[in-house]
């Protein structure tokens, strides 16, 4: 059975992929056609951009290694590279542990049951470490690099993976078995979050079950709407009459932690947990058009009417958000921070400005959608904590337009400004955040190829940003300058802010890599010609920046049909003579997509995701058949008859001690 049809039977798998139409339909230009005409006139790996000082502090310890590696033209990482390629473990790089820290199910308070995956409970899962661990992030305790809470989105599940007896196969048809409700609630109490105490003990992490910060998140965790949305009628539901209740997050992808060390939940793909229909003429039919909802991927609403959009038509609008969680009380409400926009939210990672404003960037997860950064109207107090709880209340978003030139515009998604006005639907700035990208698509934004993870760099002043690929881009809109015609493996663009000044509302751009297997001309790949054929990658995804200001880049759909490998975690060179020069440090299990990437504030630990491991088509030695529960392509990181795979995150040292990658 070949992998779109299975993608077909396991709705979950097929809705992540995120390989639709898109749902832009906006004229506004795409990136690959601003792109194709810039680079058509020189050669895009002539020149570097200007780095302006920065406000952030960079330890000159942290940056020794790297920066004499520049000086001298070398790449910034020194270690063996992991040979490319499809199996049912794990591989990193020799020299360093790649050790299991969180598996699906497992404890993280004392009194957590044992995971029993054939006896699953909505009550045991919400004791339990959730499924499908996506960002990871770590909130030093008392500035310790060792001691902290590792912070952890649950981006989604795989009920074909989950499930035990749900998947049948019937004269050679396969198909999966409609849920039961006791199912379902495992699965919205396997989404989320935790938190969870860390500790680094004789060089291995291991969890602290008694942590008093220890706490889960799930689909049914009651949150608040804050900021110019909260108390909207068109957030208003017959269980939430005020508009300022929300139960649950869900689809929590990539994230972020803040300056004051709260926990930043980004919900993306909720569009595929609604089911049913809108009333006929309804007022909201255009904008969930525009966001594809419903799509159905999920069964909830045939147990819960809020899923259900004919019996609770406005419960769409209350997810989207970027969600914020005081880690430091575990009885706090998660807020839903409705000032930063409602997208497909792909992570909020932020950096403090010149002025002391704090600068998020947010990416859109889908083809023909938007880059984003939000710019807070407060500055950061950093001696006063509980002063900063409410930065993200008030503030601009903004939406990136990418100009030929190498220059690009912030342009403010403020109500009454350009076209963001009554006449043209927009009755205040709630209108204007509840239906963000039909904002953005009027003041003329870049569509571009799939944004996910947006980082920047306090060292270098650059912002990386992650786009993973766009197979429906038509060959009318590239040219032989940029040939990127169903641009399956994405690229990484680089942007500065005017006086290095995260805050600036312009700026330039350039092209870091074009991603692909380099020795085959029609991809256009531009990686170093140092680049192995081990260090090539398609589909970046998440990112990390380490304290050295190097670049480490995670994948997601870098199988084995399109390349020959699996997805992993990357090194990339971003300076001198190195620029562009990538090599692979770990690789994930069949299946498996690699999130996360974090790195401890000492670099001395990377912890990674691994997603999804065993999903898919496929197996690793090509068999061509589905993996479900009964019949997995791996077993990962169990290898026991008993045990399903399980998505796990795990923690990477050096073996002896030391900084990671060098």
């Amino acid at each position: 059975m070949n992998e779109h049809l299975s993608q077909k039977i396991f709705p979950t798998t097929q809705l992540e992929d995120a390989d639709g139409e898109g749902h832009n339909s906006s004229l506004n230009p795409t990136m690959g056609e601003i792109i194709s005409k810039r680079f058509s006139r020189r050669n895009f790996l002539q020149g570097s951009l200007a780095v302006a000082a920065i406000t952030a502090t960079v330890s000159p310890v942290a940056l020794m290694t790297a920066e004499k590696a520049r000086a001298n033209g070398a790449s910034a990482f020194s270690f063996p590279e992991v040979e490319a390629g499809v199996d049912a473990n794990h591989h990193v790089a020799e020299g360093y542990n790649a050790d299991v820290l969180l598996r699906w199910g497992d404890a993280l308070f004392p009194d957590s049951p044992a995971f029993d995956p054939a006896k699953q409970t909505a009550e045991a899962q919400r004791r339990q470490f959730g499924y499908n661990n996506d960002y990871v992030g770590f909130i030093p305790l008392e500035g310790s690099s060792t001691h902290g809470l590792l912070v952890v989105n649950h981006e989604y599940t795989n009920p074909h993976l989950m499930f035990p007896g749900i998947v049948k196969i019937v004269d050679g048809k396969i198909s999966q078995d409609k849920l039961s409700k006791e199912q379902v609630d495992v699965e919205m109490a396997a989404h989320g979050g935790t938190i969870v105490e860390i500790r680094k003990v004789d060089g291995k992490w291991q969890v602290v079950p008694e942590g008093s910060h220890n706490r889960r998140i799930t689909a049914t965790t009651e949150m608040q709407l804050t900021g110019p949305v909260a108390g909207h009628d068109r957030v208003k539901t017959s269980a939430d009459t005020t508009g300022t209740r929300v139960i649950g997050t869900l689809n929590n992808c990539a994230g972020g932690v803040t300056p004051w060390g709260t926990y930043i939940m980004a919900e993306e793909n909720f569009h595929g947990y609604f089911s049913g229909e809108l009333p006929e003429g309804h007022k909201e039919a255009a904008n969930y058009k525009r966001y594809g909802v419903p799509e159905g991927s999920y069964e909830w609403g045939n147990y819960y009417d809020r899923f259900d959009l004919s019996k609770e038509p406005n419960e769409p609008n209350r997810f989207g958000w970027i969600v914020e969680v005081d880690v430091m009380d575990p009885t706090a409400t998660p807020k839903k921070r409705t000032a930063l926009g409602r997208t497909k939210h792909e992570g909020a990672a932020s950096i403090v400005s010149k002025d002391g404003r704090v600068v998020f960037y947010l990416g859109d997860d889908e083809r023909f959608d938007y880059v984003y950064k939000f710019v807070t109207s407060g500055t950061l107090n950093a001696t006063d904590r509980a002063a900063n709880l409410d930065l993200l209340d008030e503030g601009t978003l903004y939406v990136a337009k990418f100009a030929e030139d190498g220059t690009f515009q912030w342009l403010p998604l403020v109500f009454g400004q350009g076209p963001l006005t009554a006449e043209n639907g927009f009755a205040s700035q709630a209108d204007v955040l509840i239906e963000t990208r039909r904002a953005a698509d009027m003041l003329g934004a870049t569509k571009m190829d799939r944004p996910e993870d947006i980082e920047p760099n306090a060292v270098n002043g650059k912002v990386y940003v992650m786009l993973t690929n766009n197979s429906k881009r038509k060959a009318d809109q590239v040219d032989a300058a940029n040939p990127r015609a169903e641009n399956a493996f994405g690229h990484i663009i680089e942007i500065t802010e005017e006086g290095g000044d995260f805050a600036a509302t312009s700026g330039k751009w350039e092209v870091l890599l074009k991603c692909g297997d380099p020795t085959v001309a029609e991809v256009g790949a531009t990686f170093s010609t140092e680049t192995s054929k081990n260090g090539w990658f398609g589909m970046p995804d998440n990112c990390a920046v380490d304290s050295a200001g190097r670049l480490w880049v995670s994948t997601d759909g870098n199988n084995n049909k399109a390349t020959g490998r699996t997805d992993g975690l990357w090194a990339v060179d971003t300076e001198g003579d190195a620029r562009a020069t990538s090599r692979l440090f770990f690789r994930v299990p069949v299946g498996a997509e690699l999130c996360g990437p974090l790195f401890a504030p000492d670099d001395e630990t990377a912890f990674v995701a691994v997603q999804h491991p065993g999903d898919g088509g496929d197996d690793w030695a090509g068999h061509g058949r589905p993996s479900y529960y009964e019949d997995l392509s791996t077993r990962w990181p169990d290898f026991k008859d008993d045990m399903p795979v399980r998505p796990s995150v795990l923690a990477i040292t050096k073996i002896g001690g030391g900084k990671i990658g060098v």
